[in-house]
C-alpha cells in the first residue's frame, strides 16, 4: 500500500474527483490510498465497516487509473470510492444482517446495486454495518457492537444504515448506499448532517424487494447524490416490483438510461438553474399525527427552511397530520410478526445471540393470529392512501426527518422501550408505504452541535425534481446550517 500522508483527498466530492480524473489532476490510486488512511484512522472509534479489504480496493483503483489513462473510463464515477450496506449482496461476502447468528448467508451473486457500481468502475471500499435485522434506528448490533457518529462518538449515527451514515460523514469516500423501509437512509441523514434520497418505489432495483423497501444514496452534497443516481437507477429484470419509470434528468441532461461519461463533466455540472422555486407549491408539515412531539430546535430549523422557500416566491401551505397512531401501531405490529417468524424458528441457543432489545420487540408478534395480522397489514394500505391523497397537490412537502436530534450511541432507539411503537418514524415511513421520493438536507444544528435535517418529499417518479429542490435549498441555506466537514476529527 502506498505511503501517502493525509492530503484531504478523502474530503473531495464525487463530482470533484470525477472532474479531477478527467483533467489528469487527480488519480484513483492516490485517492483510494487517502481514503484507506482515513478509514484506518477513524474506524477504531466509529466501527462503520463490516468488511474492509484495502488490497482489493487498491487493485480496483489501479484498474480504474489505467482506464482513465486509456480514455476507456466506464462512467463519471470510475475510480470514485464507494461503500455498500452489508445487506446489499456482494458475491462471496457473508450477509449476517447485523446479527451474531452463526453461518450467515454468503452471497452467491451481486445485488443489482453492486453490479451497477462495478459496471460504472467505482471502487468499493467495503460493506457498512447495520443493527440486528435492520430493525433499529441506531448502530447497536449483536455482531458489530456499536457504530458511532462521526460528529461525536457519544452520539448515535442513526440506523439502520448505521455504518453508511458514519462512513459518509467521516469521509470514507463520497458515495454510500443504504437501504430504507421506514427511515433507515434518512435517519442517519438527519443525525449525520448528510444529503440522502429514499427513491420512488422500484426506481433502484433490488434483488430482495419488500413492501416499502428501497436502496438509495447517502452523500455530503446533493450533486453527488444526483450523480450517483445515474448509475443506481438503471433498470434490472431481477427486481420484479420495479416500475416502468421514464428516464429521469439527473445531471445536465444526462439520465439514468443514457449514463454519464466523464468527458466534459465538471464539479459544477449539477444544474439547478432550471428550477423555478417561485412556481412551486410547497407544504410544511410540522405535526405527524403519531409518535413523539417535535423538539423545539428541530421545529425551528424546519420552519426556517419553509420561510426560505416562501421568500423565494413559493406558495407555502401548512399541511396537517394525515396519518394517526392506529396506522403506526398496525405497521409496527406487522413488522413484529414478520421478525417473530424469523426469530421463533431459531434454536434456543441461537435466539440468545439476537440482541435482547430485538428479541423483546418481536416477541409481541407471537400474540397475533392470522386475522389480526391481516388487520395490521391493512393499516399499511390506509397509510398509503392517506399519504398520497394528502400530498397530491404539492410539488414539495417539507417536514422534520425525525422529531428529535441524535441520542446516545449505546441506546437502541430514541424511545428506549421495545414494548412501545416506534415514536420517531411518523414523518418518514408514510413515504415508504406510498412509494414517494423523499430527500434530506442538513438545515441546522442544536445548541450542542447535533445536526438537524429537513425532509423534502414529492410525487412518485419526481425524484430528480426533489433533488433539484434540495439543491436549491443547499445553495442558499445560511452558513449556520452548512456542515463543516473539515472540523470533524
Amino acid at each position: 500500500m502506498p505511503a501517502i500522508s493525509s492530503t484531504g483527498l478523502h474530503q473531495l466530492s464525487a463530482c470533484e474527483l470525477s472532474a479531477g480524473y478527467a483533467a489528469g489532476e487527480l488519480f484513483p490510486v492516490e485517492v483510494c490510498a487517502a481514503v484507506i488512511e482515513r478509514i484506518e484512522v477513524r474506524e477504531p472509534v466509529l466501527n462503520a465497516l463490516y468488511v474492509f479489504d484495502p488490497d482489493a480496493a487498491l487493485r480496483a483503483a489501479r484498474a480504474s487509473e489505467r482506464r482513465w489513462k486509456e480514455g476507456t473510463q466506464r462512467s463519471a464515477m470510475d475510480g470514485v470510492p464507494v461503500t455498500v450496506k452489508e445487506n446489499i449482496a456482494r458475491i462471496g461476502v457473508p450477509m449476517p444482517g447485523g446479527t451474531a447468528l452463526p453461518n450467515p448467508k454468503v452471497a452467491a451473486a451481486n445485488a443489482p446495486v453492486t453490479d451497477r457500481i462495478l459496471e460504472g468502475g467505482a471502487v468499493i471500499m467495503g460493506s457498512t454495518t447495520m443493527p440486528d435485522w435492520g430493525m433499529l434506528s441506531s448502530g447497536v448490533s449483536s455482531l458489530h457492537g456499536i457504530t458511532r457518529s462521526a460528529w461525536n462518538p457519544a452520539w448515535t449515527t442513526g440506523g439502520s444504515s448505521a455504518g453508511a451514515g458514519a462512513a459518509a460523514a467521516a469521509g470514507y469516500g463520497p458515495l454510500h448506499v443504504g437501504t430504507d423501509i421506514g427511515g433507515s437512509i434518512r435517519l442517519p441523514g438527519t443525525w449525520q448532517g448528510l444529503v440522502t434520497l429514499k427513491p420512488s418505489a422500484g426506481l433502484i432495483p433490488l434483488d430482495a424487494p419488500y413492501l416499502g423497501r428501497v436502496a438509495g444514496p447517502l452523500t455530503r452534497t446533493v450533486a453527488d447524490a444526483a450523480l450517483f443516481m445515474t448509475l443506481l437507477a438503471r433498470p434490472d429484470i431481477r427486481d420484479y416490483t420495479a416500475r416502468p419509470y421514464p428516464p429521469m434528468n439527473w445531471v445536465d441532461g444526462h439520465s439514468d438510461r443514457a449514463g454519464l461519461n466523464a468527458a466534459g463533466f465538471s464539479a459544477a455540472g449539477f444544474n439547478i438553474a432550471g428550477l423555478n422555486v417561485g412556481g412551486l407549491k410547497v407544504a410544511l408539515q410540522t405535526e405527524a399525527g403519531a409518535g413523539a412531539e417535535v423538539d423545539r430546535e428541530v421545529l425551528a430549523a424546519v420552519r426556517a427552511v419553509a420561510e426560505e422557500f416562501a421568500a423565494a416566491g413559493a406558495e407555502v401551505t401548512l399541511l396537517g397530520a394525515f396519518i394517526h397512531q392506529g396506522m403506526m401501531d398496525g405497521l409496527d405490529n406487522f413488522w413484529r410478526t414478520r421478525s417473530w417468524a424469523d426469530y421463533s424458528v431459531l434454536p434456543p441457543e441461537q435466539q440468545g445471540l439476537v440482541l435482547p432489545y430485538i428479541a423483546r420487540w418481536c416477541s409481541r408478534g407471537a400474540r397475533f393470529d392470522g386475522a389480526e395480522t391481516i388487520r395490521n397489514f391493512n393499516r399499511i394500505g390506509e397509510m398509503q392512501k392517506a399519504t398520497l391523497a394528502a400530498t397530491a397537490a404539492f410539488d414539495v412537502v417539507l417536514s422534520p426527518v425525525a422529531p428529535m436530534a441524535a441520542f446516545p450511541a449505546e441506546q437502541p432507539m430514541p424511545v428506549d422501550d421495545p414494548d412501545s411503537t416506534m415514536a420517531h418514524i411518523a414523518f418518514t415511513v408514510p413515504y415508504n408505504m406510498s412509494g414517494q421520493p423523499a430527500a434530506t438536507v442538513n438545515c441546522g444544528f442544536t445548541q450542542d452541535g447535533r445536526p438537524i435535517g429537513v425532509q423534502m418529499a414529492g410525487r412518485v417518479g419526481a425524484d430528480a425534481d426533489i433533488l433539484r429542490a434540495a439543491a436549491w435549498y443547499e445553495s442558499i441555506r445560511p452558513e449556520s446550517a452548512i456542515p463543516d466537514w473539515s472540523a470533524l476529527p
